[in-house]
């Protein structure tokens, strides 16, 4: 057996302070000109303080740019402005710049640095993209970043809702990794242990301790890295994505108002939890510590949307067995949104 090449992240920090030592990080990277592309409206002093530290190391940003689009007409198009002679590409924010900085160095075959300044998802250190193509949400094929930077106080000072999405996109792997073996003996699908494992550790280490403080910070920002660890060392997104993300992709498609992903996912997680039988107690328990059921209740779901997204949610992603594969379940999703106490607050009446 030829043994796969697996390539991951190998500068990581996650500390407070981490974006002011931007410029070591570079220079230890040997970069010397680097491209910047950052989420609109993210506060000025973050770029401010990246590009002083990268100018006392002698690293030039030759090029920043406000990501507008997360799409791939929009990364293409970034792609031919590129300078020559550039080292690397830093991703600076939120998910949608860090989707486009990160399939643009791709493109480029350059370094890709990720620095998010707030913890809501996985994709900061995911294989893919998550862009839009013909205005249609494509998870595109990309490369892990060389480097991940994560500045534990930047994250704890972004808005509540983020670390509860963030919370919700880790908590699904719990689901995740059980339609992934569902799917092997059902239908054969190959399970890789490892990588299995991987995710299902990166969420009971955060179980340990859910609390909203630096060392949460840090440990939701070393679990949510993990898990696109694990998607790369497999080559599917089966160890993070499951009958979940299914439900959550649907209600991107026909909600009127999308919510943010992991809150969307997270209610999903702990309504799969209950038709595969495993994990729902300690999923609740798990969103009452650490808000993730009070943020969703401040602005509920629409049922109606929900119903619609639970029929639609198995025809999402053809040959994916998952739970939702393995008969008819829509009338006890339909029993639990409007009988378990729990998910009775997320929707609206």
């Amino acid at each position: 057996m030829n043994p796969t090449q697996v390539l991951i992240p190998t500068l990581v920090r996650i500390k407070p302070g981490a974006l002011k030592r931007m410029g070591t990080y570079a220079r230890r990277m040997a970069l010397r000109r680097v491209v910047v592309l950052q989420s609109e409206g993210l506060p000025e002093r973050f770029f401010q303080q990246i590009e002083q530290s990268l100018k006392e190391q002698g690293v030039q940003v030759a090029l920043r740019l406000t990501a507008h689009d997360a799409s791939f007409e929009a990364s293409t198009d970034i792609f031919t402005q590129m300078p020559r002679h550039i080292d690397g590409v830093l991703g600076l924010g939120g998910g949608k710049a860090l989707d486009v900085a990160k399939y643009v160095a791709f493109l480029a075959h350059l370094p890709y640095i990720a620095a998010p300044t707030s913890l809501s998802n996985d994709g900061f250190c995911s294989p893919q993209s998550s862009l839009t193509l013909d205005n249609k949400r494509r998870s595109i094929h990309a490369a892990l970043p060389a480097a991940v930077i994560v500045d534990t106080q930047v994250c704890l000072d972004a808005p509540s809702a983020l670390w509860c999405s963030g919370v919700g996109d880790l908590a699904s792997k719990v689901t995740a990794v059980n339609d992934w073996k569902r799917a092997f003996h059902a239908v054969g699908t190959p399970v890789n242990d490892f990588a299995a494992l991987l995710s299902d550790a990166t969420v009971f280490q955060f179980i340990a301790r859910p609390v909203r403080d630096l060392e949460g910070v840090r440990l939701l920002a070393t679990a949510l890295m993990l898990n696109g660890v694990a998607m790369e060392i497999c080559g599917s997104s089966r160890p993070a994505s499951g009958s979940e993300h299914l439900i959550s992709h649907a209600l991107d498609g026909i909600s009127a108002r999308p919510r943010l992903h992991g809150l969307q996912v997270g209610v999903a997680t702990y309504l799969m939890s209950h038709l595969q039988q495993q994990g729902t107690e300690r999923l609740g328990a798990l969103f009452r510590n650490t808000g993730f059921w009070d943020e969703v209740a401040r602005d509920p779901f629409d049922r109606d949307e929900w119903e619609a997204a639970l029929r639609l949610a198995p025809s999402i992603k053809p040959n994916f067995h998952t739970v939702l594969s393995e008969g008819d379940h829509m009338s006890e999703c339909l029993r639990l949104i409007r009988e378990d106490p729990e998910l009775v607050r997320c929707f609206n009446r």
